[in-house]
C-alpha cells in the first residue's frame, strides 16, 4: 500500500481511530512497508481527536526507533508541534525533551521554540520557559525580537513586571531591538497591574528609539489612570496626544468613560459622556452605541436605576442606540439591584418591539429569579424560551439547578439535570461542580463519588473549582488532614490529586490532558487556612500563608479577614491589628467583614471608644454597616453594661433601614432582663414581633427570661400565646412554669395549662403533671388528682415523652435543678421525694385500672433508639 493510499484509509477510519492504529501498526510491521512518515500527521490528529494519548506515546516511540534516524525527525516535530496546539502540552514538551536528548546535534529552529514558549505562556508553565530558554541558548539559536516580546508578555501576565523590565533591557545585549509591539507590552503589563506612571515613562524612551506612541498605547495609559481614579493625569495625556498629532477618537473616550465606570467615579464619566453630546464644534467626538452601553452598565453597577431609566428612555427616542446588547446590560442592572418585576417587564416589553431577546437575555432573568428563590417564576420563564423558539442552554438549566441546589432541594435538582440531558442539553464540568458542591454540603459523601466517577466516565475536566469543592467539602466534613493532603498533591498531580481520596475514589479521575494544569489557586489556600483556623490551628494556618506566597500567590482581603476574625474571637487584638498593617502594605482594603471582626475584638477588651472611631472610619471610606456590625457593637455595651445606650443603636439601625434580626433582640432582651428591667424588655419583645413576625423563637426567650426573672405571671401570658401558635415546645421551660404555679399556690392556673395543653394536642413529658398531682393530693382533693394520673398514665402509655427541655449556660448557672426537674418517665417512675403523693395516687390508679407492674411502663427498648 502506497503512502497517498495509506493516507486515504486512514481518513475513511477518521471516526474508527482504533481500527485506523491497527492499520498504521499493521503497514508499519510489514517488510515491505513504504515510509510512513506522510501519514503521521494524519494518525496524530485521529488519535488525539479521540485522547488516545498512550498510543500517541506508542506513535513516538516508533518514530523514535525508525531508521534511518534524521527522516523520521521531521514528523517528531511536526507530532510536537499538533500535541502542543491540541491543548496537551505537557506530553509536547517531554517529547521534545526525549527529541532533544536522541538527537543532540539536532538545531531546533527558532520558529519552533517561539511556539513552544506561546504554548509555554499560555499555559502558564514558568517552568518549561525556563527550559526551553536554557536549551535554546546551549542549541546556539539567537532569539528575534518576537521571541522577547513573547516572554516579556508572559512575564507581565504573571506579574513579574521587574523581570520583564530587565529582559527588556537586556534585548539590545542579544542583538534585538524593541520594536513597538515590545513597548506596547510593557505598557499593558504595568497599566494591568495599577502601575500606569511606570508605563508613562516608557513614551520617552520610545521617542529615543525612533517610535511614536500609537493610539492603543495612550488608550491603554489612559483608561489605566482613569481607573485608578487619576483623572487630572489622563486628561494630560489626551492633550499629549494632540501634541503627538493624534486626536482623540471615540475609542479614546470610550477608554476614558469605561475607566471611570470601572473606578465607580461615574459623576466623572457622565461629565464627559455629556460633553460628548453637547461639545461637537470643539471637535469631540459623537458617543456611539459603545458610548451608551458603557454609561449604561455603569449607572446600573453603582445602582442608579433613575439615571439609567432616563438614558434607556433616550437611547429609545433615538431608536438605533438600543440594541440588544443594551437591554441585556439594563436586565442586568435591574435584576442585580432586586428590581425582578421590573425586568420581567422589561423582556416582555423588548418582544413588543421587535428586539428578539436571545438565550442570554433570558438566562440573566433565570438567573436573577433562582438568586432570590423564585424558582416557580424561573421556571414560567423557562415556558417562554421554549414558546419562542430557542432551546435553552447548559447555562439556562444549570442556573435553574443551581437554585434549586442553593434551596437544598436535591430531589428536583436532579428531576432538572434529567430534563437536560433528555432534551439533548449535556451538562458540562460546571452544572457538574454545582451537584458536587450540594452533595458535600447535604453531607452525601456517596453521592458525590458517584458524581465524581460520572464526570470520569463522561470525560469532563477536574477543573480548580472541582478540586475546590471537593477540599471544602473535606473540611467541614472534619476530614482538614485529607482536604491538605490533596490540595499538596495538586501541585504535581493537578486534577487527579481528588482521585487520592480514598480506596473507593482510586482512579476515579484520569492523570492525563488538562487535569495536569489544575492548581491551587487562592480560593484553595483560603478553604484550608479559614478550615485550620477554625480548628485553632493558628500555626499551621500561618504556615500556609507563608507557602502560598512562596507559590507568587497574593492573598486577598478574604485570607487576611480569616486571620484577623480568629485572632478578634481569641481576644488577641495587637495580632489582629499587625495582619491588618500587613493586609493595606499588601494594597487590600479593609471589607465590611474586617470591621465587624475588629468591632468584635474591641468589645471583648472593653474598648468602647475605639469602637465608635471604626464606625466612623467605615463611613468615611463608603462602607455601610450591616446587621452583624450592629449586633457586635450591641454585644459589646451589653457586656460592658452600658444596656441603655443599646436603644440608641437600635433606633439608628432603624433609622438607617437595616432590620434587626433575630440574633440582635436575642441579646437586647437577654441583657434587660438580666438587669431586671423587664418593662423594657417587654417592649423590644413587642418591637421585635412587628418587625421580624410573630418567632417562635422570640416567645421561647421573652417565656423563659421572664420565668428565670421570677415574673411567673407575665411569663404564663406569653407561654399561653405560644400555645395558641402553636409553636413547638422544645425551647419553653414550661415544667418550670407548672412548678412554680403550684408553688405559689395557684393549682387551677396550672392544672389549666396542663389541659390546654392537651386540647392543642401536644405531647409533652407526664412529669409535668407531678407537682399538680402533689398539691391536689395535700389538698385533699383526691379525685382530681387520680383524674391526673389518669392522663400521665395514658400519655406515658402512649409514648408521648417529647420536647426535651433546652437551656442556655447562663440559666443552667443561674437556676438550680428543679424538684421536678426529670426529662422522662422513667425517673417518675423512681423518684423519691418524701411525701410520694403523686407515686401513691398513680399506684392507686394502675391498681383501679389493672395495669401491670410498674416495671411494665418504663420505656421500651427499639432498634431506632439503639440505632441513635
Amino acid at each position: 500500500m502506497g503512502t497517498a493510499k495509506l493516507t486515504q484509509a486512514l481518513l475513511k477510519n477518521t471516526k474508527n481511530p482504533k481500527l485506523a492504529w491497527q492499520l498504521f501498526k499493521r503497514i508499519q510491521s510489514s517488510p515491505t512497508n513504504p515510509s510512513l512518515l506522510p501519514s503521521v500527521p494524519t494518525i496524530g490528529r485521529i488519535l488525539l481527536r479521540s485522547k488516545m494519548l498512550p498510543e500517541i506515546d506508542h506513535l513516538h516511540l516508533l518514530l523514535l526507533s525508525s531508521q534511518p534516524q534524521q527522516n523520521s525527525l521531521a514528523s517528531l516535530i511536526s507530532l510536537v508541534k499538533l500535541l502542543a496546539k491540541s491543548g496537551f502540552f505537557d506530553k509536547a514538551f517531554s517529547q521534545f525533551q526525549s527529541i532533544r536528548t536522541k538527537f543532540p546535534q539536532y538545531t531546533p529552529s527558532i520558529c519552533l521554540y517561539n511556539a513552544l514558549f506561546e504554548y509555554c505562556i499560555k499555559e502558564r508553565r514558568s517552568d518549561c520557559v525556563l527550559w526551553l530558554y536554557k536549551d535554546m541558548v546551549i542549541a546556539g539559536v539567537s532569539p528575534q525580537t518576537y521571541t522577547f516580546n513573547l516572554l516579556i508578555c508572559g512575564l507581565c501576565d504573571l506579574g513579574y513586571l521587574e523581570d520583564a523590565r530587565k529582559l527588556f533591557d537586556k534585548m539590545s545585549d542579544k542583538g534585538c531591538v524593541p520594536n513597538e509591539f515590545s513597548f506596547g507590552i510593557l505598557v499593558r503589563g504595568y497599566c494591568r497591574f495599577g502601575l500606569a506612571n511606570k508605563g508613562l515613562e516608557l513614551l520617552d524612551e520610545m521617542r529615543r528609539f525612533g517610535f511614536l506612541p500609537n493610539r492603543v498605547v495612550y488608550n491603554t495609559l489612559i483608561s489605566s489612570f482613569c481607573k485608578e481614579g487619576k483623572t487630572d493625569d489622563a486628561e494630560k495625556l489626551v492633550e499629549r496626544m494632540r501634541w503627538d498629532g493624534l486626536f482623540p477618537d471615540v475609542v479614546t473616550f470610550n477608554s476614558r468613560i469605561s475607566g471611570l465606570c470601572r473606578a465607580g467615579n461615574i459623576l466623572e464619566a457622565s461629565r464627559i459622556f455629556r460633553d460628548m453630546q453637547i461639545d461637537e464644534e470643539l471637535g469631540l467626538p459623537r458617543p456611539n452605541a459603545i458610548t451608551y452601553n458603557l454609561m449604561l452598565e455603569g449607572f446600573c453597577k453603582q445602582g442608579m436605576l433613575e439615571e439609567a431609566k432616563t438614558l434607556v428612555d433616550s437611547m429609545e427616542k433615538n431608536g438605533d442606540w438600543m440594541n440588544l446588547e443594551s437591554y441585556n446590560i439594563w436586565l442586568l442592572g435591574l435584576l442585580r439591584n432586586g428590581k425582578l418585576i421590573e425586568a420581567q417587564l422589561v423582556l416582555k416589553d423588548m418582544v413588543n418591539k421587535g428586539v428578539e431577546p436571545n438565550i442570554y437575555s433570558y438566562n440573566i432573568v433565570m438567573d436573577g429569579l433562582c438568586r432570590n428563590g423564585m424558582l416557580s417564576d424561573a421556571r414560567i420563564v423557562m415556558g417562554f424560551i421554549l414558546r419562542s423558539g430557542l432551546s435553552p442552554d447548559t447555562v439556562t438549566y444549570s442556573t435553574l439547578l443551581h437554585g434549586y441546589c442553593r434551596k437544598g432541594k436535591l430531589y428536583e435538582a436532579n428531576d432538572v439535570l434529567h430534563e437536560m440531558m433528555r432534551y439533548g442539553c449535556l451538562p458540562n464540568t460546571y452544572t457538574c461542580n454545582i451537584l458536587l458542591h450540594s452533595l458535600w454540603k447535604e453531607g452525601k459523601i456517596s453521592e458525590a463519588e458517584q458524581l465524581l466517577q460520572m464526570m470520569n466516565e463522561k470525560g469532563y475536566d477536574v477543573d480548580a473549582v472541582t478540586c475546590n469543592v471537593v477540599i471544602d467539602g473535606l473540611c467541614k466534613s472534619g476530614k482538614l488532614e485529607k482536604a491538605m493532603e490533596i490540595a499538596n498533591e495538586m501541585w504535581t498531580q493537578g486534577g487527579a490529586a481528588v482521585g487520592n481520596l480514598g480506596n473507593s475514589f482510586i482512579g476515579l479521575v484520569d492523570d492525563v490532558g488538562s487535569s495536569k494544569r489544575c492548581l491551587p489557586d487562592l480560593v484553595t489556600y483560603s478553604i484550608i487556612i479559614s478550615a485550620l483556623c477554625k480548628a485553632g490551628r493558628i500555626d499551621e494556618a500561618k504556615k500556609k500563608f507563608k507557602e502560598m506566597l512562596g507559590k507568587s500567590l497574593q492573598p486577598d482581603s478574604v485570607i487576611f479577614d480569616t486571620f484577623i476574625h480568629i485572632f478578634c474571637k481569641e481576644g488577641k487584638i495587637s495580632s489582629a491589628f499587625r495582619v491588618l498593617k500587613d493586609m493595606e502594605k499588601k494594597g487590600c482594603n479593609k471589607s465590611l467583614q474586617t470591621y465587624n471582626s475588629l468591632i468584635l475584638g474591641l468589645g471583648s477588651k472593653n474598648q468602647i471608644f475605639e469602637i465608635y472611631g471604626l464606625v466612623d472610619e467605615m463611613r468615611e471610606r463608603g462602607i455601610t454597616p450591616n446587621v452583624c456590625t450592629y449586633n457586635n457593637i450591641i454585644q459589646s455595651l451589653c457586656k460592658n453594661g452600658k444596656i441603655q445606650d443599646t436603644t440608641s443603636i437600635l433606633d439608628e439601625m432603624l433609622q438607617m433601614g437595616i432590620n434587626p434580626n433575630i440574633s440582635s433582640f436575642r441579646i437586647l432582651i437577654e441583657a434587660f432582663c438580666k438587669a431586671c428591667d423587664f418593662g423594657v424588655a417587654k417592649e423590644l419583645f413587642e418591637i421585635a414581633l412587628s418587625i421580624c413576625g410573630h418567632k417562635e423563637a422570640f416567645y421561647s426567650l421573652m417565656f423563659n427570661e421572664l420565668l428565670v426573672g421570677e415574673q411567673v405571671s407575665e411569663a404564663k401570658v406569653v407561654f399561653e400565646a405560644a400555645l395558641d401558635r402553636s409553636f413547638h415546645l422544645g425551647g419553653f421551660l414550661y415544667k418550670d412554669l407548672i412548678e412554680k404555679l403550684c408553688k405559689d399556690g395557684k393549682l387551677e392556673e396550672a392544672s389549666g395549662i396542663l389541659q390546654k395543653l392537651i386540647i392543642k394536642g401536644y405531647k409533652f413529658d407526664p412529669a409535668s403533671f407531678m407537682p399538680v398531682v402533689d398539691g391536689l393530693g395535700k389538698r385533699g382533693n383526691k379525685h382530681e388528682a387520680d383524674d391526673l394520673a389518669k392522663k400521665m398514665l395514658e400519655m406515658a402509655s402512649d409514648g408521648r415523652v417529647a420536647n426535651k427541655i433546652y437551656r442556655s449556660v447562663r440559666e443552667s448557672i443561674d437556676r438550680k435543678e428543679t424538684k421536678y426537674g426529670g426529662d422522662d418517665w422513667q425517673r417518675i417512675v423512681h423518684r423519691d421525694d418524701g411525701s410520694g403523693i403523686a407515686l401513691k395516687a398513680l399506684k392507686r390508679v394502675q391498681k383501679g385500672w389493672g395495669q401491670g407492674s410498674l416495671s411494665s411502663l418504663q420505656p421500651q427498648k427499639t432498634e431506632f433508639l439503639d440505632y441513635w
